[in-house]
């Protein structure tokens, strides 16, 4: 009593039945097996598009959400008979097992088609049936071999069982107004675990005792299957041939015929055939499975995919792991495992190669390479050396893979002593546009708006060297505005200046701001180089230069200052957009910049600066899901050594207000005033901090409620001046290059004209 079974993927609408016929398709493989058919099934998720703020985005949406969108939005589709669709409601019993009853009803096309594919009397009937062997399989994918299915049908006043064969005409004979109900419950008898498992090498040739392929015509004992399509009968399959450790391409692939003897009887007979292969402790490890534990399809699939891994990262880099023969055991309620294993040869990286190259410079790339000619084969460094050319910012796509066949490397050129054959890489880039025109708008009440131009050219000189030219328009409105301004910026960035992961970044600048603060007109000139230190450290330092006329209080002046800033972040959020919203870790800067003022009086002062974030997500505490309910805290301080107030220049004081620092005062709005007015003098100290409670919500929306508090004051040490202390809230529009934030907040203690109220717009949160 032993059946050989290969496992396959399921989609979240089933494409792939057990037809009445004696076969069925699993993934676009056929199956060949003894006495009872198997077949294990994983469930995947679906996409959905939206319609955002600003432009079209593709976003994955929440299961319910897109249900309820479905159901609302989705225009009934009949069979294109002439049979009027049936409306129909499902009910699935529970079995008490919460991945089961998930599997279910990712299986049920009844479920899944019920609101958006309403059909005819005959179609209806059909897909009935063929839930039977749907929701058999998602049993059979959780390890419940020994389960039944039973599908109930209340049509008007009678209930009938879905074999019925007088269903359809049961349902022809329905009025109009009349709802079919369906009733799906599954019977999950014992759960099969794990019996023998073995790894063997390939079969060289095919086996003697094997069991032939029956065709449709030919009486056998498979009679029962082809009557009705759930029952356990022997029928004999095996499986088309795909790479091993793939799935088909589409998901979906045509089957094709099966040779005559592929497939041993037994799992005593399928060992027999081959030698057993000995796994080392790592690759047992990265393998997982072992005699007793449940028989789950997703378990087993995930065996085979980390073995192949595993062997793959050891230097084997044509390993297979065939898809695993399955054999069923009713009388032990187990399930026996072959898998046949092919190390191949180890091998090191052969000549790398690279094509598709137009406008790039292929020696940059290759200095930029970390993966070096002769070292080891493994995916990950190859995945890395991909994912790190990519990220250069050129290319729309980067490809890379195995340039068979192997050859044989002279022994001054491996870098693994002993290891001769080598595996040939090839990299296929397709380059990105080089030139990209955008647009900025921003608004908040204090600053007002901006509205600009950026025009940016990403590979100027052929080694990924970027110039983007912006001009924008400054001080729109806004209660902290006196006029409108401008900011004209010039910025030229050449990566892997002198090392790799070094940049260098000059940039060029002409701004004029009328704050209430103080009147600005300066052109800068800064030039600096970025280093990566490890993996989540940044460091900065470079050279500053500043030619500016200051007007405040009716008193202008000229300044000439030039500074030598340095700085060190750390980031362990590991976020791959820095718009998206951190949910966990730390992120951390601080910030000296040494200057000298050379005019109006000079003076040597120092700016010291620090500022920390964390986030703290809700799901540890058990009361959300992941990155649903998370609290956000930050803490600024800053202060300025060697000068007082007055003998630095205005922009060079510290201020707070703003989203930057105390949200609910305008910006610059928090610290010593003039007077009983509404400009701000500044100050050589400050500190500030914000606790923000952010909530993700269905339909891509989400909400946040804030506290922020600061004060600036006079002296060189924190903790100085007239706290100031801000709240409120606001809603978020989740885009899948970030969120569209709004927040309204108020001041609890306004100073003397301050403003009322705050409205801030943007994208990305302030933290």
């Amino acid at each position: 009593m032993v059946a050989a079974a290969l496992f396959g993927l399921r989609s979240r609408v089933p494409v792939f039945t057990r037809p009445e016929m004696p076969s069925r398709r699993i993934s676009g493989r056929t199956v060949k097996s003894g006495r009872s058919p198997v077949s294990l099934s994983v469930s995947v998720a679906s996409m959905s598009c939206i319609l955002g703020i600003v432009t079209v985005f593709c976003a994955p949406l929440p299961a319910e959400a897109k249900a309820s969108k479905a159901a609302a939005n989705a225009k009934p589709v009949t069979d294109g008979t002439s049979d009027p669709a049936i409306p129909y409601a499902v009910t699935l019993t529970p079995t008490k097992q919460a991945d089961l009853d998930a599997a279910i009803t990712a299986s049920s096309q009844l479920k899944s088609l019920q609101t958006s594919h309403t059909v005819g009397a005959y179609a209806l009937a059909g897909r009935i049936r063929s839930d039977y062997d749907r929701v058999n399989s998602a049993l059979e994918s959780q390890g419940y071999y020994a389960g039944s299915v039973k599908i109930s049908v209340k049509a008007g006043a009678r209930t009938v069982d879905g074999k019925d064969p007088s269903l359809p005409d049961i349902l022809k004979a329905l009025g109009r107004s009349q709802k079919v109900a369906i009733t799906i419950s599954a019977t999950i008898g014992p759960r099969f675990s794990l019996g023998n498992v073995a790894l063997t090498t390939p079969p060289q040739e095919a086996p003697a005792a094997s069991v032939p392929a029956p065709t449709p015509t030919t009486p056998t004992a498979t009679a029962p299957a082809m009557k009705d399509p759930t029952a356990k009968a022997p029928v004999a399959k095996v499986a088309a041939k795909t790479p091993a450790g793939k799935a088909p391409s589409d998901g979906k692939s045509v089957l094709t015929p099966p040779p005559a003897a592929a497939v041993a009887a037994t799992s005593e007979q399928a060992i027999a055939q081959a030698q057993p292969v000995s796994l080392l402790p790592e690759e047992r490890k990265a393998f997982g499975l072992s005699s007793g534990q449940p028989a789950v399809a997703a378990d087993v699939l995930a065996a085979q995919n980390s073995l192949l891994n595993q062997l793959q990262e050891e230097g084997y880099a044509t390993a297979t792991v065939s898809t695993p023969l399955a054999y069923l055991k009713p009388q032990t309620h187990t399930l026996d495992i072959v898998f046949r294993v092919n190390r191949g040869p180890k091998v090191v990286i052969g000549p790398i190669s690279m094509t598709g190259l137009a406008h790039t410079k292929q020696r940059y790339l290759m200095n930029r390479l970390e993966l070096k000619e002769g070292e080891l084969y493994r995916p990950s460094r190859i995945e890395a050396a991909r994912q790190d050319l990519a990220s250069t910012g050129v290319f729309a796509s980067v490809q890379v893979r195995n340039a068979p066949p192997i050859i044989t490397l002279p022994p001054s050129r491996t870098l693994m002593p002993g290891i001769l054959q080598a595996m040939p890489i090839e990299f296929g880039f397709k380059e990105a546009k080089r030139r990209t025109l955008s647009a900025e708008i921003g608004y908040s009440t204090d600053l007002g708006g901006r509205v600009g131009v950026s025009w940016t050219h990403h590979n100027l000189l052929g080694n990924a060297e970027q110039l983007r030219l912006t001009a924008l328009i400054t001080g729109l409105g806004g209660s902290a505005q006196q006029g409108l301004g401008y900011d004209v910026y010039a910025d030229f960035m050449k990566p892997d200046f002198l090392s790799k992961g070094q940049n260098l970044s000059v940039r060029l600048e002409g701004i004029r701001q009328l704050l209430y603060s103080y009147h600005q007109t300066a052109i800068i000139g800064r030039a600096g180089l970025n280093r990566h230190v490890g993996k989540y450290w940044n460091v900065s330092g470079g050279v500053m230069g500043e030619q500016e006329q200051i007007q405040q209080f009716g008193d202008t002046r000229s300044y000439f200052i030039i500074a030598a800033p340095l700085n060190a972040t750390f980031d362990n959020t590991q976020l791959s957009n820095p718009i998206d919203p951190a949910t966990h870790g730390v992120r951390a800067s601080l910030s000296v910049t040494p200057s000298e003022s050379l005019e109006s009086g000079s003076s040597f002062f120092t700016l010291l600066s620090a500022q920390v974030s964390t986030y703290f997500d809700l799901k540890h505490l058990g009361i959300s899901r992941p990155g649903r309910s998370v609290i956000a805290v930050r803490g600024i301080v800053g202060s300025v050594q060697g000068a007082s107030t007055y003998q630095i220049p205005p922009d060079q004081r510290l201020y707070a207000g703003g989203p930057a620092t105390v949200r609910g005062f305008r910006y610059q709005g928090v610290g010593p005033q003039y007077g009983k007015t509404k400009y701000g003098i500044g100050g050589t100290s400050m500190d500030a901090g914000s606790v923000e409670f952010r909530q993700r919500l269905p339909m891509n929306l989400g909400f946040a409620g804030f506290v922020d508090a600061g004060q600036v004051g006079t002296g060189s040490r924190p903790g100085q001046g007239t706290l100031r202390v801000g709240y409120g809230g606001g809603v978020r529009y989740f885009t899948p290059i970030g969120p569209i934030r709004v927040d309204v907040a108020l001041p609890m203690n306004r100073p003397a004209y301050g403003d009322k109220w705050e409205l801030y717009f943007g994208l990305g949160e302030t933290f």
